[in-house]
């Protein structure tokens, strides 16, 4: 083997393999740290469940917080609009 493919940033076909295994492995960290998350979530919402809220509401309210003001708007009056034309 000489030197440069035992250096550490060789490449093999082309490919960077330290810097590969570097982004596959920050992936994978994150990966980790999002099933974390995903388990604090779950916690919360039972602890919401616990508490008398009703989680799909809570659901619900986040989504519309992630929306624009206008969206929102729209999407009320499109349904409020569905419901008068159901009889609802």
């Amino acid at each position: 083997m000489d030197a440069e493919s035992r250096s550490e940033g060789a490449a093999t076909g082309g490919i960077a393999a330290d810097r590969l295994r570097s982004i596959i492995e920050r992936v994978e960290r994150l990966e980790e740290e999002r099933k974390a998350l995903a388990g604090d979530i779950k916690d919360i919402f039972s602890e919401a469940k616990s508490a008398g809220f009703d989680v799909k509401v809570i659901k619900q309210i986040i989504r519309l917080r992630k929306q624009e003001p206008a969206e929102i708007e729209e999407q009320e009056t499109l349904l409020d609009i569905y419901r008068r034309a159901l009889g609802m």
